[in-house]
């Protein structure tokens, strides 16, 4: 408890008290921090390292959520209010102490009581393990939309996988990715609450047996050969200068029994500790390579682990409140965030009726009407599917009602669509093609209330394409939510220059409210704004520029155009399509270095998946055109290429604010949504980009004025391929595309290997599978303009302010609120603090 005698705490005549674990003040805050560092950490000043400083100012920060998470739980339970569950195999939060500083309201306080205690705050910060819980896109959108449920006050629960080890730490030895072991957990989490009390049972394998209940009611009992516990690890997510925390609840896979006595004492050492092992592998690593047998199964263990585990917490939770079984789906809105969750179809079927005893048609109903999902790929070979022996043999009891979902469905077909038995053949949740397969998105649609693209392009290709047999089924069913991202972390804390000069001008509501940065529209003509914008820009530049030194080795110049592609490495986000640019500047250079180029540091960054092998090798050329541009004399530094190794949240926010130009260049009708574009832009960067995913609704928001636009649509990339593509023919007629393989081929990036990049050039030259060479000459033509109108700094200033005052759209906040109007009908609920007595503070249970 700390007593504040300073006159301007004085009301009426009082002197305010505060708490140590929930006071504000600088006073109470330097307090705090001491009585953590002694009592939890168990460190006196002198005997403290960094990490054991960070923990204490961790668990000062922690102390301050946990009176709003508790007084939200309070809260619900209270109002017995609809809730959210955002069923996610990933959650890439990134780190939670910076953010939680910015959404509690007191980063400078805290900012003020460290330095007052001898120390620096971004020092500490930089101490805190990101959790490696995503690979990408995916999981950062599940983390933005738990800032936004939190912020926007909706009832939420995010439910996913405790990795012990998540996405890999990457290294670059030379010039190729080297997956290191990511070691989150090394040091222990402070955010993080275990609730062992909780632990859930789940089964795999085995058989089942029919019966006939006292009541003669047909039943099925499941037989498992193995049984996991699911224990569950709490992190309270809270929302930005309101007092609701919502929480992240994430699963890890324990043994019934850890250690076998018996076994041990007959001398089998392993024997003992082995059901450990093989159950706490189901959650040791984010996404095992699947390329095995082995990797498949291990990654359905994975997806049907959290899976029974939340919903077997969801119905907890419900009958636990006193309510029917009958009205889940009015108490629990459930989210499939992509297909790796969808496996929740048949388990809540289960659970209903193999456990809770409901019909088949009554269980058929609530399932319906709580389950939704979200579609994020128009890529065919991204659809889950398993294997029918896989499936039986982890999961036997849900094939067999799999089964019966789909005999069921093919009804409806049949009556709506007589005499198609194609249509029959391509709706089936049963693939009886190759093998014979479960089709995990199909069952997604099937189970579902509502099905959501997460751009409008994207949601019109599903409609027509990927799952256009199931719109027209269902058309009631198909909606689009635009993907968004959370502007607390994405421009307040990594961009706080910016977020201080915008603040300045049109104070600070649009931090909850985007669209009110339409009011710097008003300020694109003042040239002193201009001018700060562009020193703020020049100065993050700067700053990446240090940081790229630091992690590369490489001197780059800020005064050069930034033109950053980071994200996941994929064929069809085109990173080698950036290369062919940055090879066709190079061959021009080479052939007249006195050549007029304007300046440009190339920065990439991304992770590719372990078993990716072109997606590998596109990074190891990313590296050796690097080796040679930035070394070649010739090029005069007016070239630079970086690859920036372990891309991830924390990097993300030094690179977003820094870029010049965001390249956004995947082949048109392949990116669902797409999230970093919105990142870049928020942060004034101008985009080049295909008419792809969210690209779209960016370029009629910024003006098509403000975006450079190349390439073919996605109409022009079905008929194309439709009409036979030969790649080569763009090769042979094209000179300076035909220059920048052949220059590849030689081995002139590979220190005179000629096969290293060959399996690089045969794909595109005989497939060519994304058609970079039929966009080159676009994307090459764009690249002038884009050189162009860099060289008018003022203008180029006038087009960075535009796109950050028309990014409204994309924030996060918009997407939830879009969800809870149109999908999950859920409404915010008002979480009060009561004030800080003595008299209360004391135990007393009622």
């Amino acid at each position: 408890m700390q007593t504040l005698d300073n006159p301007s705490n004085l009301e009426n005549g009082e002197i305010l008290v505060e708490d140590d674990r929930t006071g504000l003040s600088v006073e109470t805050l330097r307090r705090a921090m001491a009585d953590n560092l002694r009592y939890i950490q168990g460190r006196f000043p002198g005997s403290a390292s960094k990490h054991d400083l960070y923990m204490a100012l961790a668990y000062t920060v922690r102390d301050r959520l946990l009176q709003r998470w508790l007084a939200t739980q309070e809260t619900y339970l209270k109002r017995d209010v609809r809730v959210v569950c955002y069923l996610s195999a990933e959650f890439l939060v990134g780190p939670h102490c910076g953010n939680n500083l910015i959404n509690l309201g007191i980063y400078d306080q805290v900012k003020q009581a460290v330095e007052a205690s001898g120390l620096n705050l971004q020092e500490l910060l930089d101490q805190e393990e990101e959790p490696g819980l995503g690979n990408g896109g995916l999981g950062r959108l599940a983390a933005c939309f738990m800032d936004s449920l939190s912020s926007l006050e909706v009832p939420a629960i995010g439910y996913g996988i405790r990795y012990e080890y998540g996405i890999f730490d990457q290294e670059i030895r030379d010039g190729w990715q080297v997956e290191i072991t990511d070691k989150w957990l090394r040091y222990g989490n402070p955010w993080e609450i275990a609730r062992p009390e909780n632990t859930v049972e789940i089964k795999f394998g085995g058989h089942t047996q029919a019966y006939y209940d006292q009541h003669n009611r047909y039943c099925v009992r499941w037989v498992p050969d193995k049984v996991v516990m699911g224990v569950p690890y709490d992190t309270p997510i809270l929302g930005y200068r309101v007092n609701t925390a919502n929480t992240m609840r994430l699963w890890r896979a324990e043994a019934p029994e850890s250690f076998d006595f018996a076994a041990f004492n007959k001398g089998d050492y392993y024997g003992a500790v082995a059901t450990k092992v093989v159950s706490e592998n189901i959650t040791k690593v984010l996404y095992p390579n699947d390329e095995q047998i082995q990797g498949k199964e291990l990654r359905l263990e994975q997806q049907y682990f959290f899976v029974s585990c939340s919903l077997q917490d969801i119905i907890r939770v419900h009958l636990r409140t006193g309510n029917p079984l009958e009205t889940l789906h009015e108490k629990f809105a459930i989210q499939l965030n992509d297909t790796h969750p969808s496996i929740a179809v048949a388990e809540l079927m289960r659970l209903l009726v193999d456990e809770h005893k409901l019909d088949w048609d009554q269980a058929w109903t609530i399932t319906q009407n709580t389950l939704s999902y979200t579609n994020h790929t128009l890529l065919p070979e991204a659809l889950e599917k398993w294997s029918l022996d896989l499936f039986s043999n982890l999961l036997p009891r849900h094939l067999e009602i799999i089964y019966e979902i789909n005999a069921r469905f093919l009804n409806q077909v049949r009556i709506k669509f007589p005499n198609d038995l194609d249509r029959l053949r391509r709706m089936s949740i049963i693939d009886e093609a190759d093998g014979r397969y479960v089709r995990m998105a199909h069952l997604a649609c099937v189970g579902s209330h509502h099905i959501n693209g997460v751009a409008e392009l994207h949601s019109e290709l599903l409609k027509k394409t990927t799952l256009h047999d199931f719109y027209e089924m269902f058309p009631e069913k198909f909606t689009n939510v635009t993907n968004g991202v959370t502007p607390r972390r994405w421009i307040v804390m990594n961009n706080p220059r910016l977020t201080q000069l915008i603040t300045q001008r049109i104070g600070d509501h649009w931090i909850t409210h985007l669209e009110d940065l339409r009011q710097l529209e008003g300020f694109v003509e003042d040239a002193s704004f201009r001018q700060e914008w562009r020193q703020i820009k020049r100065q993050i530049k700067e700053d990446l520029t240090a940081k790229i030194l630091q992690r590369t080795g490489i001197r780059v110049n800020p005064d050069t155009l930034f033109d950053i592609q980071v994200k996941r490495i994929h064929e069809y986000k085109r990173q080698h399509l950036n290369v062919l640019h940055i090879v066709t500047l190079y061959n021009r250079i080479k052939q007249n270095p006195d050549v007029d180029i304007q300046p440009r540091t190339f920065i990439f960054g991304g992770k590719a998946a372990p078993g990716y092998f072109m997606a590998k090798l596109i990074i190891k050329l990313i590296n050796s055109v690097g080796e040679v541009v930035n070394s070649d004399p010739d090029v005069r530094d007016r070239l630079k290429v970086v690859f920036l190794p372990d891309y991830n949240v924390t990097n993300g926010q030094n690179v977003y604010p820094a870029a010049d130009l965001s390249e956004q260049i995947s082949t048109a009708g392949m990116e669902a949504s797409g999230t970093g574009n919105m990142k870049f832009s928020m942060n004034g960067a101008l985009t080049i980009g295909t008419l792809d995913g969210a690209n779209i609704e960016i370029r009629q928001e910024v003006g098509a004025e403000n975006f450079f636009l190349f390439g073919l649509t996605a109409e022009e990339v079905l008929n194309l391929k439709a009409s036979g593509y030969r790649p080569w023919e763009y090769y042979e007629s094209n000179s300076e595309l035909k220059g920048a393989i052949d220059l590849i081929s030689s081995g002139h990036f590979s220190r005179g290997d000629v096969n290293l990049f060959k399996p690089f050039v045969d794909v595109l030259m005989q497939r060519d599978p994304f058609l970079l060479f039929a966009d080159y000459q676009s994307y090459i033509d764009c690249q002038a303009r884009v050189s162009a109108a860099y060289r008018d700094w003022d203008h180029w200033t006038r087009m960075s302010i535009l796109n950050s005052a028309r990014m409204g759209k994309f924030s996060s906040d918009r997407s939830i609120r879009d969800y809870c109007r149109d999908i999950w009908h859920a409404e915010p609920v008002k979480v009060e603090l009561s004030e800080y007595d003595q008299a209360s503070a004391v135990l007393t249970i009622q």
